[in-house]
């Protein structure tokens, strides 16, 4: 037994609750643990001092017995005349929650391993996001066996406690400084063996199995959406909980609409008469709607006409993006003997203001040229 006050020792006021002095003690045997300190006599001594310590100072009766009457108290409860306290118990009782708990930690402990998630990739057209839709899936798992209720053992028998890690699922090794938890091998951390497992599923309490689900896919979803399913995914192993179904949304290319978010793009090829002339356009939406666009009188190429609230609807919100038209004038390929006429007769009478681009261009060019 050391000299030394203990709780001057883990460096707290006598009137320190039991978190203060945890804290102090793990922050103490972090700082002169052996196994940082190699070979330094003062750090092992050190070391010893503050988990007989605390080793006292944690437990409620010795505290108050060494408060009321010092260390006489805590030696003639036992302490003094016992063997010198397990550093690697003390170490655990303090850092267990990092580690899955102390030893003390209540017996036998059977556990239930959660079933595996499942991903199913779903491709739909752009309309389909566009409205929402009702979809079938046959989605290939595991499901809980019904002869065993999903326990696992023969019917009529039950399962026994592992006797590697007695119940715990866990099995520690100690290394060093630490205390390491490793799952089981022999029950894989079910904290149970099956000797007479059941014959439809061979002792895993679920066998594989293709289900249809019914999904509602929600109106507005984009590419790369999830939609999750709880509790569709794979059983649990010996009736543990089933794991979750994650839906992909995929988007299938679509041959008007191009999507950027909640907005939609779309390429308008307009005869050259109409860019020239004005005019007024109907352009479908992804709802079956016509919406009339104003053609102003001289429109270029690239102009971008924006219809405000046609574009996609807004996933699990109200209201709807815009759709954005991107003029592109077409030049004509085939024209009819008038029709050629009568480009003729209008080219005799350019000025070149008609076309005051084209214009600036080639005055550009020739200044190039005169130098």
């Amino acid at each position: 037994m050391v000299d030394a006050d203990y709780y001057e020792l883990l460096e707290v006021q006598r009137t320190a609750d039991d978190k203060t002095i945890k804290s102090s003690y793990r922050r103490l045997a972090m700082q002169c643990h052996p196994d940082k300190n190699p070979g330094c006599a003062n750090s092992e001594a050190k070391f010893k001092a503050i988990s007989e310590a605390y080793d006292c100072l944690k437990d409620p009766q010795k505290r108050a017995a060494y408060d009321r009457f010092g260390k006489e108290g805590v030696r003639n409860g036992g302490m003094g005349n016992g063997p010198p306290p397990d550093f690697s118990d003390i170490f655990e009782s303090v850092f267990g929650e990092f580690m899955g708990g102390g030893r003390g930690g209540g017996g036998r402990r059977t556990n239930v391993l959660r079933g595996n998630d499942l991903r199913y990739d779903l491709e739909i057209s752009l309309e389909d996001a566009f409205n929402g839709r009702a979809v079938e899936l046959n989605v290939d798992g595991t499901a809980a066996c019904e002869p065993c209720d999903g326990k696992g053992a023969k019917p009529g028998t039950s399962a026994r406690t592992c006797n590697i890690c007695g119940g715990r699922g866990q099995v520690r090794a100690q290394q060093g400084f630490f205390v390491l938890e490793q799952t089981c091998p022999s029950c894989r951390g079910v904290g149970e063996v099956i000797a007479d497992p059941c014959p439809s599923c061979r002792g895993e309490g679920r066998v594989e199995k293709r289900k249809s689900l019914d999904v509602n896919v929600p109106a507005g979803v984009d590419e790369g959406t999830r939609i999750r399913l709880a509790g569709e995914g794979e059983a649990g192993i010996r009736g543990g909980p089933p794991g979750d179904l994650y839906i992909f949304i995929h988007l299938a290319r679509h041959s008007v609409f191009q999507r950027e978010g909640t907005t939609l793009f779309a390429r308008l090829p307009l005869s050259f008469t109409t860019a020239a002339l004005g005019g007024t356009v109907e352009v479908p939406g992804l709802d079956k709607s016509k919406h009339e666009v104003k053609i102003p009188a001289g429109m270029q190429s690239g102009k971008q006409i924006r219809i405000r609230g046609a574009g996609m609807p807004i996933l699990n919100g109200r209201g709807h993006g815009d759709m954005v038209i991107e003029v592109h004038v077409e030049t004509p390929t085939r024209l009819s003997a008038k029709q050629k006429e009568l480009l003729e007769e209008f080219r005799c009478t350019e000025t070149g203001e008609e076309c005051p681009e084209s214009k600036g261009f080639f005055q550009k060019v020739k200044s190039l040229w005169e130098g």
